[in-house]
C-alpha cells in the first residue's frame, strides 16, 4: 500500500493512542508514551507488524499512547494506514 496523504486515527483518552500517518521515505516509528521505557519496544513490534501485513514501504508513524494495549494500537495503525493510503 502506498501512503499519499496524512491521516489520523485514534483518540487521546485514557487506554487508547493517537496515530498520525505521513508520506516519508522509508519508515520511521516515533512513539511519546509515559510507558515507553517498558513498552516502547513492545509498542514498536506492534506497528511494524501491521505495517508489514499491509505491505507498506514509505511511512512516517508518530503515536501518542495513553495505555492502549496491543489490539487498540493495532487497530489504530490499520486505520491510519487505510485512510491515508491506496492500494498499490
Amino acid at each position: 500500500m502506498v501512503i499519499h496523504k496524512k491521516a489520523l486515527a485514534g483518540t487521546l483518552e485514557s487506554s487508547d493512542c493517537l496515530v498520525r500517518i505521513e508520506p516519508a521515505e522509508g519508515i520511521s516509528v516515533a512513539i511519546h508514551s509515559v510507558v515507553e521505557q517498558q513498552f516502547g519496544e513492545q509498542i514498536r513490534k506492534v506497528v511494524c507488524k501491521v505495517l508489514e501485513s499491509l505491505d507498506v514501504t514509505g511511512v512516517a508513524v508518530d503515536i501518542q499512547d495513553y495505555g492502549a494495549l496491543d489490539c487498540v494500537i493495532a487497530a489504530r495503525v490499520e486505520t491510519a494506514v487505510r485512510r491515508a493510503g491506496k492500494e498499490a
